[in-house]
């Protein structure tokens, strides 16, 4: 698995306790939300408490989200990926996936996790799952409203990384899944979708 530690994260250290730093106008990914700008850094006092907050500007839609600076990491805010780390997204695609459980509250479940962890490769093997449920049932709106979740995701990190075309980007994508579903059929024909309906 790649990890997503990066020069841009800095460790910021105040009243002994160290923080994630992050600049005004740093683009980062928020789990489940996708790429964010960070707009400003602002203090706000909550009952006793005095915290400094990261303003994170959601750009899919410009809406708001503050975050404490002591539990940036912790809530899995992190820089978006590199040119390297896209180009493995890109690659990661088209390869073959784990069996798909036929339990669908097992799959529910892991989907949903793997998308909140924010972490794209893991919503890269979410968006290849489902897309292959597809090809067998048709998916409950839960399940058509989790893979376009992992597809915006993952096409908002690679634009915004690498200034990709995101039409284009879309149309890849659905390319080299499709080549992932492809080649999981060929290496597990045996494999069995009991799709329960929910």
């Amino acid at each position: 698995m790649i990890g997503f530690a990066s020069l841009e994260i800095q460790q910021l250290f105040v009243g002994g306790k160290r923080f994630m730093e992050l600049r005004i106008g740093q683009k980062v990914t928020y789990p489940s939300q996708g790429v964010c700008m960070v707009d400003k850094i602002e203090r706000k006092t909550i009952g006793d408490c005095s915290l400094q907050f990261y303003a994170l500007r959601v750009l899919s839609d410009n809406s708001t989200i503050f975050v404490p600076m002591a539990n940036a990491e912790s809530v899995g805010l992190r820089p978006i990926s590199t040119s390297i780390q896209c180009q493995q997204l890109i690659e990661k695609l088209s390869t073959d996936f784990e069996p798909v459980s036929g339990d669908w509250k097992t799959r529910s479940r892991e989907f949903t996790e793997k998308l909140h962890s924010g972490d794209v490769f893991q919503a890269a093997d979410v968006l290849k799952k489902l897309t292959y449920l597809s090809h067998e049932k048709k998916l409950s709106f839960r399940e058509q409203t989790l893979m376009e979740k992992a597809k915006f995701l993952i096409v908002s990190e690679i634009t915004n990384a690498d200034a990709a075309d995101e039409e284009k980007l879309r149309a890849e994508v659905d390319l080299l899944v499709e080549v992932a579903c492809k080649q999981h059929a060929i290496l597990h024909p045996v494999e069995v979708m009991t799709a329960g309906a929910h």
